[in-house]
């Protein structure tokens, strides 16, 4: 299976995440937001975390209108996955990818600490290593995780299942305690939390390892 990885100016969690789908199996191949086209046969595209253009205008506003944006829409319009990690879940609603905003943190502050999630679902390549309800443990270091939605699409992500992730105790004013979720045809996932940041055993923690071998089993059946 293939990844790409793609680094913006002002990406910082890159080559971590270049390191998480390798561990996963995965032959990485890193794309520049300057490049207009994917490396030909990508299954996955990876979105990281970092400051994509300093955060001007909105977070990842001006990543969603980079040279590359038009291949990672036409990658999840072909029914490829996609995978956004903090600035990379911003991007990815910037993309109109998947619905909802991500607004500043309720406290106003950069909230940077490990933090528990549910499982919400298990039903998506992302998260089908997972058990439904397990509480795992993840990194969040964000200004603008705060998952604001319109009341009538918060209940089709509850009716349809594309909730991904929740936080136990919520740290940013997220709505519904909303960590992550999915597109309609669960083959885009955004999250808050850095799963690649606990992938090795060195770190102390690898509750994010299962999401990457979730994925790279779940593509093979997809």
């Amino acid at each position: 299976m293939k990844a790409a990885v793609v680094t913006f100016p002002g990406s910082n969690c890159d080559r971590d995440l270049a390191v998480a789908f390798q561990m996963a199996g995965f032959d990485v191949s890193r794309v520049w937001h300057k490049d207009r086209e994917l490396p030909h046969g990508v299954d996955v595209v990876g979105i990281p975390g970092g400051f994509s253009f300093g955060d001007y205008l909105r977070c990842g506003a001006i990543a969603a209108q980079s040279p590359i944006a038009a291949a990672i829409q036409s990658h999840a319009g072909r029914g490829g996955f996609v995978l956004g990690v903090c600035n990379g879940f911003q991007v990815l609603t910037e993309m109109r990818l998947l619905p909802g905003a991500l607004m500043r943190n309720a406290g106003l502050k950069f909230v940077c600490k490990t933090v528990d999630l549910r499982v919400a679902t298990t039903q998506s390549a992302f998260t089908s290593a997972y058990g439904r309800g397990q509480e795992i443990k993840v990194p969040v270091a964000h200004h603008d995780g705060n998952y604001t939605i319109d009341s009538e699409g918060l209940a089709q992500l509850r009716d349809q299942d594309r909730i991904a992730f929740t936080y136990c105790a919520n740290p940013n004013g997220a709505m519904a305690d909303i960590a992550g979720i999915l597109s309609a045809n669960r083959r885009v996932l955004g999250m808050m939390p850095h799963p690649e940041r606990v992938v090795d055993p060195d770190l102390g923690n690898v509750d994010g390892a299962a999401m990457f071998a979730s994925l790279m089993g779940g593509m093979a059946l997809a």
